[in-house]
């Protein structure tokens, strides 16, 4: 999860031969996040389902800005992703996200080829495109970060880097090491117990024209905890700096794999 989660969206379609599987609801994973601005204030809820079957995979995000937020950018996103695992890393079969930004409607749709060429397609059609050649190999923001939580499960660490293709936006995600920490309760989030700290630095790609580039999170720290059974680490918190100013995003509710927390009051 990410905030450059600040600005996704989506609903399905179908790509090639990849056809996620729904998992049972035992296998699924969903969150709340609340983020909170200066002075407390509540600027973001996210919501998140992550499902896991035979090799496949889907992550559906949503999200909408809050309260005085929505005076700043009001936005309300879905993305969703489609993929499955091979030899051990998620690839993208197809992603999609719609948004309405400050009353403008947004579409993008992204379908993923084996041989690593995207086919993407976007709504209204952005003042520079990415050229299909340099978004060749690329990956959407959700498998981005669902490869970070399976490589934190697997060996604790955060050193990963992602190019990343929305079909309006191109960018690297670069993730590294901050190191093990004890969280204890904060920001009325009653989560205590060991974490690691991820820093995420989004780069954006040189020679792109992209007006909109400091949108979403540019950089910033996510703590991860192991909270469900499996190889999947789940973000608990989060500092990142963004066009609102430094925003902090805590775990609210957690149910799946035979867990259920409730965790911000």
């Amino acid at each position: 999860m990410a905030l450059k989660s600040l600005r996704l969206s989506a609903v399905g379609m179908l790509a090639l031969c990849w056809c996620a599987t729904p998992a049972a609801a035992d296998d699924a994973v969903a969150t709340r996040f609340e983020v909170f601005g200066f002075a407390g204030v509540h600027v973001l809820t996210m919501r998140s389902r992550t499902d896991e079957s035979s090799g496949n995979y889907s992550i559906s995000l949503e999200y909408s800005t809050k309260g005085l937020a929505k005076l700043f950018v009001d936005l309300t996103t879905l993305a969703d992703v489609n993929g499955r695992t091979v030899d051990g890393v998620a690839q993208p079969a197809w992603y999609q996200s719609d948004s309405v930004r400050n009353g403008v409607a947004r579409h993008n749709r992204i379908d993923y080829r084996p041989d690593g060429i995207v086919n993407a397609a976007a709504s209204p059609a952005p003042p520079d495109p990415i050229a299909p050649d340099r978004a060749r190999g690329t990956i959407d923001n959700l498998t981005a970060y669902f490869r970070l939580e399976h490589q934190l499960a697997s060996t604790g660490s955060c050193k990963l880097t992602e190019h990343v293709f929305d079909g309006r936006h191109a960018y690297d995600l670069v993730f590294s090491d901050e190191g093990r920490q004890a969280l204890t309760p904060g920001g009325g989030q009653t989560f205590s117990g060991p974490a690691i700290g991820c820093r995420m630095t989004r780069r954006n790609w040189p020679g792109v024209v992209d007006p909109e580039g400091d949108e979403g999170a540019q950089g910033g720290t996510i703590w991860y905890a192991r909270l469900v059974p499996g190889d999947l680490l789940v973000p608990v918190r989060t500092r990142m700096d963004t066009q609102l100013g430094v925003v902090e995003g805590y775990l609210a509710e957690l149910h799946g794999r035979g867990v259920n927390l409730d965790l911000l009051h």
